[in-house]
């Protein structure tokens, strides 16, 4: 298991250096499952570099985001997750202040297959996002809930959310 997981670290940090030459954003995510357990959520963001149905009322676009996570726990029900995934954002058109909202579907792989009282059976998760919250500047703040399950490839498939506060900080 922990060859896999430096197996998809190592693909992560490949993956992005292929695509420096775009600017990445960094956020912050700081939450809670709905057992208690707090996360604590490190990504980086690369903008698609297209946007979609651009009127008065705003557009469609989204980011690739690849993240690390770790499940706060004590010495055995603590957990460390990396992700990546496609976020398509609605972003509604504004001045100074602009709304949107998020949703986004990709891959996880925990470290354990244990957390809190949960047997996700799998390291291997997907992961299922939505988001709300406000852009301005080049900052953005907001929160999300996350799902993670494997969708019944192995049982049992117990599955585990977290909702978030979230910072992001474009560059």
């Amino acid at each position: 298991m922990k060859n896999l997981f430096c197996w998809v670290a190592a693909a992560a940090i490949t993956l992005g250096q292929a695509v420096t030459a775009q600017a990445a954003d960094v956020s912050l995510d700081i939450g809670q499952t709905g057992e208690s357990t707090m996360t604590y959520r490190l990504g980086t963001q690369f903008d698609f570099s297209s946007s979609w149905y651009q009127s008065d009322v705003g557009r469609l676009t989204g980011y690739w985001d690849a993240a690390y996570t770790y499940w706060e726990g004590d010495e055995a029900s603590s957990n460390h997750s990396l992700s990546f995934s496609p976020v398509f954002v609605y972003e509604f058109a504004g001045e100074t202040v602009r709304p949107y909202i998020e949703a986004g579907i990709g891959l996880a792989v925990f470290d354990s297959t244990e957390l809190e009282d949960n047997d996700l059976s799998t390291s291997f998760q997907f992961e299922d996002r939505l988001g709300l919250g406000l852009r301005f500047a080049n900052q953005e703040v907001g929160v999300r809930a996350f799902h993670y399950s494997n969708a019944g490839i192995k049982q049992p498939n117990d599955g585990v959310e977290t909702y978030s506060l979230h910072y992001r900080l474009s560059f």
